[in-house]
């Protein structure tokens, strides 16, 4: 319980809890866990789904499958992170996405039942699962947002200006690679690389394989208004 415990402390349901309260709440659970190997399927389009998963270890990839064979990437989620809080409560009840495991990975499980119980029974409980449906409407709100830039240097344009917010710099470190940016954008790898040198050429940025400088951020902003 005390590993579990200590995999569960980023996660936002269970912030403001000691340790003790933690294991508390987490026995008058019928709560499960399930490992999964690197590429392993955790549950497909259109399963029904009864119970949130929260990631213990590794991460996952939530992935859009299409008739033709290709899949897109739409999200990937790692320790702490939570997935189906959404739809559990949703009249359809059924995954809307494939999600695979990226690497190996081990992931506890909560029924419905179990956390209407907890939302009932206690309010700091209740208060984190709303933090966490309300951080889930601004992220699709974000994707919407993204949705509507239609070509690949908006999108380019778009994520570097959330990243200079977020760390405050002009010089953008990357915590994914290329293929996981162009994934991201719905684009292909070669796409990507093109449009950044067009944007180099242009002279709005700068980039290494591990960093983009911005050096026109006033342009990078008229890109997208």
């Amino acid at each position: 319980m005390k590993e579990i415990m200590m995999a569960l402390k980023p996660c936002i349901l269970f912030s403001g809890f000691s340790e003790e309260e933690a294991i508390n709440i987490l026995s008058s659970t019928n709560y499960k866990v399930n490992s999964y190997k690197k590429g392993e399927t955790i549950a497909l389009e259109d399963d029904p789904i009864s119970s949130i998963g929260i990631i213990l270890e590794g991460n996952i990839e939530v992935q859009k499958n299409y008739p033709s064979g290709k899949t897109v990437t739409i999200n990937r989620l790692g320790k702490g992170n939570i997935f189906g809080e959404a739809i559990i409560f949703s009249t359809k009840k059924t995954y809307p996405s494939t999600i695979v495991s990226a690497i190996d990975s081990k992931t506890l499980f909560i029924s419905e039942r179990d956390i209407i119980k907890l939302c009932s029974s206690n309010e700091t409980f209740l208060n984190n699962f709303m933090r966490v449906l309300s951080n889930r409407i601004l992220n699709l709100s974000k994707i919407l947002r993204e949705l509507s830039y239609q070509t690949i240097r908006e999108k380019i344009c778009s994520f570097l200006l959330d990243e200079y917010k977020k760390q405050k710099n002009m010089t953008i470190a990357l915590n994914i690679s290329r293929q996981e940016m162009a994934d991201q954008f719905g684009t292909t790898r070669p796409s990507l690389s093109r449009e950044l040198i067009n944007m180099k050429n242009d002279c709005l940025i700068d980039f290494d394989k591990k960093t983009i400088t911005i050096l026109d951020l006033e342009g990078i902003e008229e890109t997208l208004f």
